[in-house]
C-alpha cells in the first residue's frame, strides 16, 4: 500500500489532449449473470490492490456478472503518459485507478465517462472531502476509493520522560509539549524540515486558504492571501522545535530515519513511515505512538492534505454499464470495509471508520479526514508542483526570515508562469 499512497499523495504531472469521442453504453446485458463471454479490464496501480480485497471483489464480481476479471496492475512511473494514450485509442481499460489530484486532468481532456446516475445510486453517503476531488466543473467524473492522511508519530518514552502523561488535544496543549521536551534537553522536540510542503498544504485546508485565485479568465498565485500567511505561521512555531533543515523535504534525508534513531521527540508523516523506523531499528517499535494532529479547538483536528485514488470509466470504453457494475461492488461498504481493514486506508464513507479499529496509525488519521483536503483542484496546478516547487521555495524563503508577503512576491512570477501552461 506505501508505493501506491505515496504516489497518489505526490501527484504532479499534467497530462497531454485526450482526444476521447463520447460512445453510447453498447452493453445492455450486464445484469446479474448475463455478461457471459464479455471481459471487464481493470487498471490499479503498483500497491493500491491488496491480494485479499482483489480476490474477493474479483470472485464476486465474476460470480454476479457471469463476465470475467482482466485486473492489470501497472507501475507509477510513466503511467500519466500510458494512461493518456490509453484513453486516446478505441480500446482503453475499462475502468482504471487515478489519483484524486490527477482527476481534473484527465476529466478536462474528455477521458471520463460521467458518473453523475452511479453518485445517486451508491454515493449519497460518500465523504464530502473525498468526493470533492472526483468532481469537475460541477460533474461528476470518478467515484472516490480510499484516502490518507498524515498524523503525528511519536516517541512515548521521549514524551514521558518530559512528563507528559497525555497526546495533547489542542494545537496550543501540542506547542505545550514540544516546549516540555525541548526543556528536558535530551532530545529534538520534533523534527520538521522546512519544506513538508503536504504537512504546509494541510494547514492552508485549516485556516480556509486557497492557494490561487481567478483572475479573469486564468489562475494566479494566491500566496499572499492572510489565510495562507497563517497557515505559514503556525508551521513556523512548529519549525522553531526542529534542527531539521530549512531547506529540505521530509525525504531527504527520510524523516523516519531520523526519527528511528531514539532521539527525536516526534514527527509528522503518513503512518507507514513507522513501518520505515521500525526497519531501520527495531527496538523503536515498542515506543511508537500515534496521534491525530490537533488544530486550534479540541473538537476539529488539524487540517491536512487528503492523498488517495479515485476510481473512473473511461469515456471511450464500449462495456459502461458492465464497468458500473464493478464500481458498485468495488465501492460496496462490504469491501470499502474490508480494503480499510487490510490496509488501513480511510473509506469513502464516515460509516466505514469502525474498520480501521486495532490499525493504531489508522485510527489517528480517520478523525481529521472529514476536514481535509487537496491542493487545489484545477488542471493548472500540477505544473506549479514540477521540481523546483515554488511553494518550497516559498516556505524556506519564510523560515529563514523573509515576511510571507515578499517572500509570496519571490515566487508569484514563476507560480504565474507555470499556472498559464499546459503541459
Amino acid at each position: 500500500m506505501k508505493r501506491g499512497l505515496i504516489a497518489a499523495t505526490g501527484v504532479a504531472a499534467l497530462l497531454v489532449s485526450v482526444a476521447a469521442c463520447g460512445s453510447d453504453k453498447d452493453d445492455k446485458d450486464s445484469g446479474s449473470g448475463d455478461s457471459k463471454g464479455k471481459t471487464l479490464t481493470v487498471w490499479f496501480m503498483d500497491g493500491s490492490n491488496p491480494p485479499g480485497w482483489t480476490k474477493s471483489v474479483q470472485a464476486e464480481f465474476e460470480q454476479k456478472t457471469g463476465a470475467k476479471l482482466d485486473v492489470q496492475v501497472q507501475k507509477w512511473d510513466g503511467i500519466q503518459q500510458k494512461l493518456t494514450t490509453a484513453l486516446s485509442e478505441s480500446t482503453p481499460p475499462d475502468v482504471f485507478e487515478v489519483g484524486n489530484t490527477q482527476t481534473p486532468s484527465y476529466a478536462e481532456t474528455g477521458g471520463l465517462a460521467e458518473l453523475g446516475d452511479l453518485k445517486k445510486e451508491i454515493g449519497k453517503d460518500w465523504t464530502e472531502s473525498l468526493n470533492k476531488p472526483s468532481v469537475f466543473d460541477g460533474t461528476q467524473y470518478a467515484a472516490p476509493w480510499y484516502a490518507a492522511n498524515r498524523v503525528v508519530i511519536y516517541n512515548k518514552k521521549i514524551w514521558a520522560d518530559a512528563g507528559i502523561k497525555d497526546v495533547p488535544k489542542t494545537r496550543a496543549d501540542f506547542l505545550k509539549d514540544l516546549e516540555a521536551i525541548q526543556k528536558k534537553g535530551d532530545a529534538e522536540p520534533l523534527y520538521l524540515p522546512g519544506q513538508n510542503w503536504y504537512f504546509f498544504t494541510g494547514l492552508t485546508v485549516g485556516t480556509g486558504a486557497d492557494l490561487v485565485k481567478k483572475d479573469g479568465s486564468k489562475y494566479v498565485s494566491n500566496l499572499a492571501d492572510p489565510k495562507v500567511t497563517k497557515a505559514m505561521e503556525i508551521y513556523k512555531q512548529y519549525q522553531a522545535f526542529s534542527k531539521a533543515p530549512k531547506d529540505k523535504d521530509e525525504a531527504t534525508p527520510q524523516q523516519a530515519d531520523i526519527f528511528a534513531k531514539g532521539k527525536t521527540g516526534a514527527f509528522i508523516g503518513m503512518g507507514w513511515e513507522a513501518a520505515t523506523a521500525i526497519k531501520a531499528n527495531p527496538q523503536i517499535e515498542k515506543d511508537l505512538g500515534y496521534f491525530t494532529i490537533p488544530g486550534e479547538s479540541a473538537d476539529k483536528p488539524e487540517g491536512v492534505f487528503l492523498g488517495g485514488s479515485n476510481l473512473a470509466i473511461a469515456e471511450r470504453s464500449k462495456k459502461k454499464e458492465l464497468a458500473e457494475e464493478f464500481l458498485k461492488i468495488a465501492l460496496s461498504d462490504k469491501n470499502e470495509g474490508a480494503l480499510a481493514k487490510e490496509v488501513g486506508s480511510i473509506p469513502n464513507k464516515d460509516a466505514l471508520l469502525a474498520s480501521l479499529k486495532g490499525n493504531a496509525a489508522a485510527e489517528a488519521a480517520a478523525p481529521a479526514a472529514k476536514g481535509g483536503g487537496t491542493t487545489p483542484l484545477i488542471p493548472e496546478w500540477a505544473a506549479v508542483e514540477n521540481a523546483p516547487n515554488p511553494i518550497k521555495a516559498y516556505m524556506t524563503a519564510v523560515l529563514n526570515g523573509k515576511s510571507p508577503e515578499d517572500a509570496a512576491k519571490q515566487v508569484e512570477g514563476d507560480i504565474n508562469k507555470r499556472l498559464s501552461q499546459k503541459q
